[in-house]
């Protein structure tokens, strides 16, 4: 029934400016605003929709998901451009010093955009 419906994914943040910065400046993607939120193009065709919310409270999970070559590289970049990476000490799920969690699963670290929402690199094909 849905199987040709165009689909998007959506999530909220308490001020859209401010995640339209980050967005657009640090991570380097395509993000249009309207009246009802921000619109990000992402590689591959797909959508994510950023609605404003003023009681939002960010998600407890990873709500969005870059495939890149090398973490390592993408991580690097990042915290240049003034991103900070999640630790975890945790038993199953352990970050080295650079925020990576490797060898448990695919290799992958975790950081967070203005509004609390947790995004991560994930090395893979993209």
């Amino acid at each position: 029934m849905l199987g040709n419906a165009k689909t998007f994914s959506s999530f909220s943040a308490r001020e859209v400016s401010q995640v339209k910065d980050f967005y657009t400046n640090v991570l380097g993607l395509n993000v249009e605003e309207s009246a009802e939120g921000l619109e990000m193009r992402l590689a591959g065709g797909a959508s994510v929709f950023i609605y404003p919310k003023p009681d939002h409270a960010p998600a407890t999970f990873t709500v969005l998901n870059f495939l890149v070559p090398s973490v390592d590289q993408a991580v690097d970049q990042l915290v240049a451009r003034g991103v900070r990476f999640e630790t975890y000490d945790l038993p199953d799920l352990k970050t080295d010093g650079k925020g990576i969690m490797r060898g448990n699963g695919p290799t992958i670290a975790w950081f967070k955009d203005p509004a609390g929402n947790i995004l991560s690199v994930l090395e893979g094909k993209s």
